[in-house]
């Protein structure tokens, strides 16, 4: 038994439902046959901006049917590859989300996509990956 062998036993996956989320996938299934790991997917709400009540309530339903349908790809796909998963959808802020979720499941590594939706978004919002190598409670592989 190697050093490496109990390394990464639970790995959050946080999902934006881009394309980079598909690599981030075929990466944790790579990551779950070396180490045994078990693998938490998480979805973000991130609250919107102070809108009107109707419209808020609507676009956070919207919000969550996205979230759900990328969680449910997700576990879609991991499961064709033999692998089970532990899915959460939260809301609050991305980064302060994935930071209390992997503190709370003491997770030993977060993958994220190097990537998410949009450059504007990331302009607006900057990069979660950037805040999360910086603030991560434990280690974090971005994939490119």
């Amino acid at each position: 038994m190697s050093n490496f062998d109990h390394c990464f036993k639970k790995i959050l996956v946080p999902l934006d439902g881009s394309k980079y989320s598909e690599k981030v996938l075929e990466r944790v299934s790579d990551l779950v046959r070396a180490f045994d790991s078990k693998i938490i997917l998480l979805y973000v709400i991130e609250k919107p901006l102070p809108i009107n009540f109707l419209d808020r309530k609507e676009y956070l339903s919207i919000l969550q049917k996205f979230g759900n349908k990328t969680l449910n790809k997700a576990n879609d796909s991991l499961s064709k590859n033999g692998i089970t998963a532990k899915t959460l959808l939260k809301k609050g802020n991305i980064v302060s989300e994935i930071e209390k979720v992997a503190k709370n499941e003491k997770c030993d590594l977060i993958v994220v996509g190097s990537k998410g939706l949009g450059a504007v978004t990331r302009l607006l919002l900057g990069s979660v990956s950037n805040k999360l190598a910086q603030y991560s409670p434990c280690s974090l592989l971005i994939v490119k």
